[in-house]
């Protein structure tokens, strides 16, 4: 078994999600690695819908027979911008200056499903894909993927960023601009110093939830009550 992380960087909205979740949970699954992340249909359905809307948008591959209904709204959106990216990687330093996604200094990562750039207008659209229930929507991950856009590409200066639920075809959108950017920082940088804090000390407390019982693979913990 691999030496267990004992610092929180590099992070992502994932991560940070897990952690805030449950962090006991959070320590052994994802740092101790004691218990393996089993891959649900679920899961294995957002990842080929994923794939799929791609590869139609920057390949122009036919979309599978299961996923058409998104054809309509992938097309609408092949038609806007200048530039379209798929599935594009940023990395972030702790000093939030752009980097690699897997640069030795890399402080923060996230991917992109689909960024659209109109780099003339300094604008740009963020658009991330959602399989699931629009039901819990978090619109976290848009404000952190705007925040890295306006590092990686300093010409923009207003984004609009949506989570695509596609099942549904439902946009939850928000809107961000250079003038939202230090308090978005604040906020961030707070959440991660409390992960961050947590690896300091070793202290991983439990957030006891209706899933405890059901779906936590953690035995070791008292909420668990399958021990």
């Amino acid at each position: 078994m691999s030496k267990p992380a004992t610092t929180a960087a590099p992070w992502s909205y994932s991560k940070l999600h897990s952690f805030e979740t449950c962090s006991k949970q959070f320590h052994h699954v994802k740092v101790l690695a004691q218990y393996p992340e089993r891959e649900t249909d679920a899961m294995r359905y957002g990842t080929e819908l994923h794939k799929a809307a791609e590869l139609y948008v920057r390949d122009n591959v036919p979309l599978p027979v299961e996923f058409t209904f998104m054809r309509r709204t992938l097309d609408a959106l092949k038609r806007r911008g200048d530039m379209r990216l798929c599935e594009y990687r940023m990395g972030l330093t702790a000093e939030l200056e752009p980097c690699g996604f897997f640069s030795n200094n890399v402080w923060w990562r996230g991917v992109v499903d689909l960024l659209i750039l109109d780099s003339d207008k300094g604008y740009a659209r963020v658009v991330d894909y959602k399989s699931g229930n629009d039901k819990y929507a978090d619109k976290g991950q848009l404000e952190l993927m705007a925040l890295a856009v306006f590092k990686h590409f300093p010409v923009v200066t207003t984004i609009d960023a949506a989570l695509l639920f596609a099942v549904k075809n439902r946009f939850i959108k928000d809107r961000y601009t250079l003038n939202d950017v230090p308090k978005l920082w604040k906020k961030w940088i707070g959440k991660f110093g409390q992960m961050d804090s947590a690896y300091d000390n070793d202290v991983w407390n439990p957030v006891p939830s209706g899933l405890c019982h059901r779906h936590c693979p953690v035995l070791e913990c008292s909420h668990n009550g399958r021990n």
